[in-house]
């Protein structure tokens, strides 16, 4: 099964995210979002990390808010990040071990995660997908 896959938009970036578990729908939407930030490493392997502490309303929300937090710890301290390790998961909470890379700059500007066309289902074969637009 593919992660993700870009989907046509004329002006931001729209992705769908596939899962065997919500967590690993979670995972590949990240993994989307930060290969799209095309993102130039300063030191290939030096890892860094942080912790992340969410909760929200409903489990779309926490997909928005999850993404959104991420896209802050990487702005803000020149990070992207690849990893997650859930140490809570629910359909309102996540705690988490986040890890990535320091940045020498980004290639794409992602703004923000929107709620805009938020899609998440369980496909007939018990598969994930989620579809989320970002703000370029």
């Amino acid at each position: 099964m593919k992660k993700y896959e870009i989907l046509e938009h004329k002006a931001d970036l729209k992705i769908r995210a596939f899962g065997k578990t919500k967590e690993e729908l979670f995972l590949n939407m990240l993994s989307g979002m930060s290969e799209n930030m095309k993102p130039e490493l300063q030191k290939p392997g030096e890892k860094t990390k942080r912790k992340i502490k969410l909760s929200s309303f409903d489990f779309q929300a926490l997909l928005v808010d999850f993404l959104s937090e991420i896209l802050y710890l990487s702005q803000v301290n020149k990070e992207v990040f690849f990893e997650a390790k859930f140490k809570k998961f629910t359909d309102k909470e996540i705690e988490a071990g986040i890890s990535g890379q320091k940045v020498e700059r980004f290639g794409e500007d992602i703004k923000a995660v929107t709620h805009h066309n938020l899609e998440i289902k369980q496909t007939k074969d018990k598969t994930w997908e989620g579809t989320v637009l970002f703000d370029i």
